[in-house]
Protein backbone atom coordinates (compact mmCIF):
# COMPACT_ATOMS: atom_id res chain seq x y z
CA UNK A 1 0.00 0.00 0.00
CA UNK A 2 1.34 3.41 -1.01
CA UNK A 3 0.75 6.03 1.66
CA UNK A 4 -0.65 9.47 0.81
CA UNK A 5 0.57 12.67 2.37
CA UNK A 6 -1.62 15.63 1.39
CA UNK A 7 0.08 19.00 1.07
CA UNK A 8 -2.36 21.77 2.08
CA UNK A 9 -0.12 24.79 1.33
CA UNK A 10 -2.36 26.14 -1.40
CA UNK A 11 -5.38 26.27 0.87
CA UNK A 12 -3.35 28.82 2.80
CA UNK A 13 -2.37 30.52 -0.48
CA UNK A 14 -6.06 31.21 -1.10
CA UNK A 15 -6.57 32.54 2.42
CA UNK A 16 -3.52 34.81 2.27
CA UNK A 17 -4.63 36.27 -1.07
CA UNK A 18 -7.51 37.97 0.74
CA UNK A 19 -6.53 38.08 4.43
CA UNK A 20 -2.77 38.56 4.51
CA UNK A 21 -3.15 41.77 6.54
CA UNK A 22 -5.79 40.45 8.92
CA UNK A 23 -3.36 39.82 11.75
CA UNK A 24 -4.75 36.33 12.40
CA UNK A 25 -5.17 33.09 10.48
CA UNK A 26 -8.61 31.82 11.52
CA UNK A 27 -11.99 32.98 12.83
CA UNK A 28 -14.60 35.48 11.73
CA UNK A 29 -14.59 36.06 7.99
CA UNK A 30 -11.15 34.51 7.45
CA UNK A 31 -11.31 31.50 5.15
CA UNK A 32 -10.43 28.88 4.14
CA UNK A 33 -8.89 27.33 7.23
CA UNK A 34 -6.07 24.96 6.20
CA UNK A 35 -6.35 23.09 9.49
CA UNK A 36 -10.01 22.29 8.89
CA UNK A 37 -9.10 21.06 5.40
CA UNK A 38 -6.34 18.90 6.88
CA UNK A 39 -8.82 17.21 9.18
CA UNK A 40 -11.14 16.53 6.23
CA UNK A 41 -8.20 14.94 4.41
CA UNK A 42 -7.52 12.71 7.38
CA UNK A 43 -11.16 11.63 7.58
CA UNK A 44 -11.08 10.76 3.87
CA UNK A 45 -8.05 8.50 4.31
CA UNK A 46 -4.93 10.67 4.06
CA UNK A 47 -2.03 9.07 5.92
CA UNK A 48 -0.38 12.37 6.79
CA UNK A 49 -0.42 16.13 6.22
CA UNK A 50 2.45 18.09 4.69
CA UNK A 51 3.01 21.84 4.99
CA UNK A 52 5.88 24.06 3.90
CA UNK A 53 6.58 26.93 6.27
CA UNK A 54 8.50 29.28 4.00
CA UNK A 55 10.87 32.03 5.05
CA UNK A 56 8.61 34.66 3.47
CA UNK A 57 5.45 33.11 4.99
CA UNK A 58 3.65 33.38 1.65
CA UNK A 59 1.05 30.74 2.56
CA UNK A 60 1.39 28.57 5.67
CA UNK A 61 1.90 30.57 8.87
CA UNK A 62 3.54 29.60 12.16
CA UNK A 63 0.16 29.39 13.88
CA UNK A 64 -1.11 26.95 11.24
CA UNK A 65 1.73 24.56 12.06
CA UNK A 66 1.13 24.85 15.80
CA UNK A 67 -2.59 24.16 15.39
CA UNK A 68 -1.88 21.18 13.14
CA UNK A 69 0.49 19.77 15.75
CA UNK A 70 -2.38 19.89 18.28
CA UNK A 71 -5.16 18.60 16.00
CA UNK A 72 -3.81 15.93 13.67
CA UNK A 73 -4.47 12.29 14.36
CA UNK A 74 -2.07 11.05 11.67
CA UNK A 75 1.35 12.59 10.97
CA UNK A 76 2.65 16.10 10.46
CA UNK A 77 5.40 16.45 7.85
CA UNK A 78 7.04 19.88 7.91
CA UNK A 79 8.85 20.98 4.76
CA UNK A 80 11.57 23.47 5.63
CA UNK A 81 14.75 25.15 4.52
CA UNK A 82 18.11 24.26 6.14
CA UNK A 83 18.32 27.36 8.34
CA UNK A 84 18.96 27.75 12.08
CA UNK A 85 15.61 29.50 12.51
CA UNK A 86 13.64 26.69 10.89
CA UNK A 87 15.65 24.08 12.77
CA UNK A 88 14.75 25.73 16.06
CA UNK A 89 11.09 26.01 15.09
CA UNK A 90 10.92 22.34 14.13
CA UNK A 91 12.57 21.30 17.38
CA UNK A 92 9.98 23.30 19.33
CA UNK A 93 7.00 21.95 17.38
CA UNK A 94 8.13 18.32 17.18
CA UNK A 95 6.54 17.07 13.93
CA UNK A 96 6.80 13.38 13.14
CA UNK A 97 9.03 14.23 10.19
CA UNK A 98 10.68 17.11 8.37
CA UNK A 99 11.52 17.30 4.69
CA UNK A 100 14.51 19.49 3.86
CA UNK A 101 13.91 21.42 0.63
CA UNK A 102 15.62 24.18 -1.35
CA UNK A 103 13.93 27.53 -1.08
CA UNK A 104 13.91 30.63 -3.27
CA UNK A 105 11.69 33.67 -2.89
CA UNK A 106 11.40 34.00 -6.66
CA UNK A 107 9.87 30.56 -7.23
CA UNK A 108 6.12 29.93 -7.24
CA UNK A 109 6.61 26.46 -5.77
CA UNK A 110 9.67 24.36 -4.96
CA UNK A 111 11.54 23.76 -8.22
CA UNK A 112 14.23 21.10 -8.26
CA UNK A 113 15.76 19.01 -5.54
CA UNK A 114 17.98 20.07 -2.68
CA UNK A 115 21.68 20.00 -3.64
CA UNK A 116 22.93 17.90 -0.73
CA UNK A 117 26.44 17.69 -2.21
CA UNK A 118 26.82 21.48 -2.38
CA UNK A 119 25.20 22.12 1.00
CA UNK A 120 26.55 19.06 2.80
CA UNK A 121 27.47 20.82 6.04
CA UNK A 122 24.11 22.60 6.39
CA UNK A 123 22.16 19.44 5.64
CA UNK A 124 24.29 17.41 8.03
CA UNK A 125 23.71 19.85 10.91
CA UNK A 126 19.94 19.77 10.49
CA UNK A 127 19.80 16.01 9.96
CA UNK A 128 21.91 15.36 13.06
CA UNK A 129 19.72 17.68 15.14
CA UNK A 130 16.52 16.00 13.98
CA UNK A 131 17.89 12.49 14.49
CA UNK A 132 18.87 13.44 18.04
CA UNK A 133 15.34 14.77 18.66
CA UNK A 134 13.66 11.65 17.27
CA UNK A 135 12.27 13.50 14.25
CA UNK A 136 12.62 11.64 10.97
CA UNK A 137 14.39 13.62 8.25
CA UNK A 138 13.61 13.33 4.56
CA UNK A 139 15.78 14.97 1.90
CA UNK A 140 13.93 16.27 -1.16
CA UNK A 141 16.40 15.43 -3.91
CA UNK A 142 16.66 14.67 -7.59
CA UNK A 143 17.19 11.05 -8.62
CA UNK A 144 20.94 11.57 -8.90
CA UNK A 145 23.31 8.85 -7.73
CA UNK A 146 25.63 11.27 -5.91
CA UNK A 147 22.78 13.00 -4.05
CA UNK A 148 21.27 9.66 -3.03
CA UNK A 149 24.60 8.21 -1.89
CA UNK A 150 25.34 11.26 0.26
CA UNK A 151 21.83 11.20 1.76
CA UNK A 152 22.58 7.71 3.03
CA UNK A 153 26.00 8.76 4.37
CA UNK A 154 24.41 11.63 6.29
CA UNK A 155 22.03 9.10 7.90
CA UNK A 156 18.84 10.71 6.70
CA UNK A 157 16.38 7.81 7.06
CA UNK A 158 14.13 9.00 4.19
CA UNK A 159 14.48 10.67 0.83
CA UNK A 160 11.74 12.20 -1.30
CA UNK A 161 12.48 11.92 -5.00
CA UNK A 162 11.65 15.08 -6.92
CA UNK A 163 9.23 14.01 -9.66
CA UNK A 164 8.80 17.46 -11.19
CA UNK A 165 11.09 16.88 -14.18
CA UNK A 166 9.14 13.71 -14.99
CA UNK A 167 5.76 15.44 -14.59
CA UNK A 168 6.80 18.37 -16.80
CA UNK A 169 8.39 16.25 -19.54
CA UNK A 170 6.55 15.73 -22.82
CA UNK A 171 5.00 12.27 -23.23
CA UNK A 172 7.33 10.05 -25.20
CA UNK A 173 11.11 9.58 -24.99
CA UNK A 174 11.69 12.53 -22.65
CA UNK A 175 9.20 11.35 -20.06
CA UNK A 176 10.36 7.74 -20.41
CA UNK A 177 13.93 8.85 -19.69
CA UNK A 178 12.83 10.71 -16.56
CA UNK A 179 10.82 7.69 -15.39
CA UNK A 180 13.87 5.47 -15.88
CA UNK A 181 15.98 7.90 -13.87
CA UNK A 182 13.48 7.80 -11.01
CA UNK A 183 13.34 4.00 -11.19
CA UNK A 184 17.12 3.68 -10.98
CA UNK A 185 17.27 6.24 -8.18
CA UNK A 186 14.63 4.44 -6.14
CA UNK A 187 16.46 1.13 -6.56
CA UNK A 188 19.76 2.70 -5.46
CA UNK A 189 18.13 4.33 -2.43
CA UNK A 190 16.44 1.12 -1.34
CA UNK A 191 19.72 -0.78 -1.65
CA UNK A 192 21.34 1.81 0.65
CA UNK A 193 18.63 1.31 3.27
CA UNK A 194 16.69 4.53 2.60
CA UNK A 195 12.91 4.79 2.70
CA UNK A 196 11.80 6.22 -0.63
CA UNK A 197 9.04 8.82 -0.96
CA UNK A 198 8.20 10.94 -4.00
CA UNK A 199 6.48 14.20 -4.76
CA UNK A 200 5.97 17.22 -7.03
CA UNK A 201 3.70 17.34 -10.06
CA UNK A 202 1.99 14.01 -9.35
CA UNK A 203 -1.63 14.09 -10.50
CA UNK A 204 -4.62 11.93 -11.41
CA UNK A 205 -3.30 11.38 -14.95
CA UNK A 206 0.29 10.36 -14.28
CA UNK A 207 -0.27 8.43 -11.05
CA UNK A 208 -0.67 5.02 -12.80
CA UNK A 209 2.84 5.41 -14.19
CA UNK A 210 4.33 6.98 -11.06
CA UNK A 211 3.19 4.05 -8.96
CA UNK A 212 5.32 1.70 -11.08
CA UNK A 213 8.48 3.25 -9.61
CA UNK A 214 9.80 0.53 -7.30
CA UNK A 215 10.16 0.69 -3.52
CA UNK A 216 7.93 3.75 -3.03
CA UNK A 217 6.61 4.24 0.50
CA UNK A 218 4.67 7.52 0.37
CA UNK A 219 3.61 10.12 -2.19
CA UNK A 220 3.19 13.76 -1.17
CA UNK A 221 0.57 15.45 -3.33
CA UNK A 222 -1.06 18.84 -2.93
CA UNK A 223 -1.93 21.02 -5.90
CA UNK A 224 -3.67 18.31 -7.92
CA UNK A 225 -5.84 17.16 -5.00
CA UNK A 226 -6.89 20.69 -4.04
CA UNK A 227 -7.64 21.47 -7.69
CA UNK A 228 -9.80 18.35 -8.05
CA UNK A 229 -11.56 19.25 -4.81
CA UNK A 230 -12.99 22.38 -6.45
CA UNK A 231 -15.11 20.05 -8.59
CA UNK A 232 -15.69 17.00 -6.40
CA UNK A 233 -15.18 18.18 -2.84
CA UNK A 234 -12.08 17.44 -0.79
CA UNK A 235 -13.03 14.03 0.69
CA UNK A 236 -13.82 12.59 -2.74
CA UNK A 237 -10.61 14.07 -4.21
CA UNK A 238 -8.54 12.37 -1.50
CA UNK A 239 -10.38 9.06 -1.83
CA UNK A 240 -9.99 9.06 -5.61
CA UNK A 241 -6.26 9.71 -5.42
CA UNK A 242 -5.78 6.93 -2.89
CA UNK A 243 -7.75 4.51 -5.07
CA UNK A 244 -5.59 5.38 -8.10
CA UNK A 245 -2.45 4.97 -6.02
CA UNK A 246 -3.58 1.55 -4.82
CA UNK A 247 -5.92 0.07 -7.46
Amino acid sequence: MLLLGVNIDHAATLRQARYRQAGTTVGGNIEPDPVALALLCEQAGADGITVHLREDRRHIQDRDVLRLRECLGTRLNLEMACTPAMTGFAMDVGPESVCLVPESREEITTEGGLDVVKHRDKVARVTDAMNAAGIKTSLFIDADEHQIALAAKLQAPWIELHTGAYANARPGPDRAAELKRLTLGAAQAQALGLIVNAGHGINYINIPEVRTIPHLHELNIGHSILSRALFTGLPEAVREMKSRMNP
